[in-house]
Formats: C-alpha cells, sequence, structure tokens
C-alpha cells in the first residue's frame, strides 16, 4: 500500500487538474489494452480491436509519465510519443478525445463542488474508492508500499479516465517549488461509458426515468453536494421520499452516490449537468487540449 502524507501546507495547496493530459491518457490506455478491464471499457476495447490488433508494446516508466505530466501542466508542447504509443493515441484514444475532456471538466465541476460544500478533506476521502483517508495520510491500495512525503508543496489532483490499477499515481515534478502530481482513476459509469464510447447517432438516450417535478428540484439541489437527510430538509420531504428520488436519479445516471463511513453523499454527474443547463452533452475542446495533442 502507497502512503501520501500531507501536512497543513499541503492541504492548502491542493488543487484540481482538468485531466492528465492526452499523453499521459494514451500511455495509461496502453497500460489498460494489456490487462482484463471493468464494464466501462468493454466496448471501447470491442471497437479499438478492430483498429489496434498489434501489442503496444511496454508501458512508459514512472519517470516517463513525470516528465509528461510537468511538461502538460506547465503549458509547453507535447513530446513526440514513442511509435506504438502514436497508433494507440490514433486507434484508441483520439476519436474520443473530445468527449473525455467535456468528461473530465465535469469531474472536476463536481469535485468542486465537493470542496466547497465539504473542504479538501471530504474531496480527498471521496477521489475513489481505493483511496482511503486517513488524516493526514492517504493510503493507496493496490499500489507498491511505500510513503511519499509531499513536503508542503501541495499536489495536483487530476483525474484519469483510462487510469485503473493502480487507481493513483503520484507523478513528481522536477521544478522548485512545484507540487506533485497525483492521478487518480474516474472512470465512467455505465450511462456516461455509453456516451463515451458510442457513435454520436447512438449517444442521444431518453431520459424516461426523470419524471415530476420533485426530481427536478432535486436535481437542482444536488448541484452542491449534500447528503440525503440534507436533500429532504431542502426539499420538504422524508428522509424515505428523498432516497426513493436519488435512487432514480441514480439509475438514470443523472446522479453519483458515494459511500464515506456512515454518510451518503449525492453529487450530479454530467449528464445532469447537462439537462441542468438545457444543453446537450457534446464534447467541448479546450485551447491546452488542442495544443497537446500528441502528433
Amino acid at each position: 500500500m502507497l502512503r501520501i502524507h500531507f501536512t497543513a501546507a499541503d492541504i492548502a495547496r491542493t488543487r484540481l487538474g482538468a485531466g492528465v493530459g492526452p499523453v499521459l491518457e494514451t500511455a495509461f490506455a496502453a497500460v489498460l489494452m494489456g490487462r482484463g478491464i471493468g464494464m466501462p471499457y468493454l466496448h471501447w476495447r470491442r471497437k479499438v480491436g478492430g483498429r489496434l490488433p498489434s501489442c503496444p508494446g511496454p508501458p512508459p516508466t514512472v519517470g516517463e509519465l513525470a516528465g509528461w505530466a510537468e511538461q502538460f501542466l506547465d503549458g509547453s508542447d507535447s513530446p513526440q510519443l514513442p511509435p506504438p504509443l502514436v497508433e494507440v493515441w490514433q486507434a484508441a484514444v483520439a476519436p474520443y478525445w473530445d468527449r473525455m475532456t467535456a468528461y473530465l471538466e465535469a469531474e472536476r465541476e463536481a469535485r468542486s463542488r465537493i470542496v466547497m460544500s465539504g473542504g479538501v478533506e471530504q474531496l480527498l476521502a471521496t477521489l475513489h474508492p481505493r483511496l482511503e483517508w486517513h488524516a493526514p495520510v492517504l493510503e493507496v491500495a493496490g499500489a507498491p508500499d511505500g510513503d511519499i512525503r509531499l513536503d508542503g508543496r501541495g499536489v495536483v489532483l487530476a483525474p484519469s479516465v483510462f487510469l485503473a490499477d493502480p487507481p493513483a499515481q503520484v507523478l513528481p515534478r522536477r521544478r522548485p517549488g512545484n507540487g506533485a502530481v497525483l492521478a487518480f482513476a474516474a472512470p465512467p459509469d455505465a450511462h456516461r461509458a455509453l456516451w463515451l464510447w458510442e457513435d454520436s447517432a447512438g449517444t442521444e438516450r431518453p431520459l424516461g426515468a426523470l419524471v415530476g417535478q420533485t426530481r427536478a428540484a432535486a436535481l437542482r439541489v444536488l448541484r452542491t453536494t449534500c447528503t440525503t437527510s440534507q436533500l429532504a430538509h431542502k426539499l420538504g420531504i422524508s428522509p424515505a421520499g428523498a432516497s426513493q428520488h436519488t435512487a432514480v436519479l441514480r439509475a438514470s445516471g443523472l446522479i453519483t452516490t458515494r459511500r464515506i463511513r456512515n454518510t451518503v453523499l449525492h453529487t450530479v454527474t454530467p449528464l445532469g449537468m447537462a439537462l441542468l443547463d438545457s444543453r446537450g452533452p457534446g464534447p467541448r475542446q479546450t485551447g491546452r487540449a488542442r495544443r497537446a495533442l500528441p502528433v
């Protein structure tokens, strides 16, 4: 188990990134292709398999990953990838990059709401089911045993679509004063996976389960992460009723639910935010993403 040690200064200097960038996502995708994968990636693997029949080769080293992360976060031009990873980018990542960018931006927005409602420590406690926060240490299950001390420089928390096992990697940055990058797994749920990997013609799904003003009101309330009891209080309904509504919203892919010990927290998903904003969940590509394409 990996243990990441935070000081008070580290917590104060912790910030959220929009993602790890296309180079690192390509490297993580190459690693994922050589392993057993879960439900969110099965359709992706089937599609990619037809375009990339050959093995992408050995995975990059931690040092290579750290260098790429540093260049992306500092705004530098993207390095040229080795030929096997260029093939992975073209076949397995580039076709979905616009949607991945929109998905990761929405992930950052959702986690920013957790910070606003519960602080950085609640964010650290809800990053991933296999990451456990025991202040002042974040434990990463499944990672090689060791201790990393951030030494007051802080950390950039960067969600990744393709990072899977271990569920987090710490990538040190070499420039003085720069905090490390903590890439953590943010896999899509079943509903968002359909949107990410399907062709655009097949991605618009009816939201038939969302019926009635109470659930619409619950969705608006859950722009700010809250518990079932808090939701019930804000809506003026019973906790049992709030639990029923959140179950329907969760089954529709409009909210996500995380359990922290005895507390259950609900947060709007990117699909829910798109509905609230009265716009489709179409992709958005930032200027930085365009500059960072590894081609």
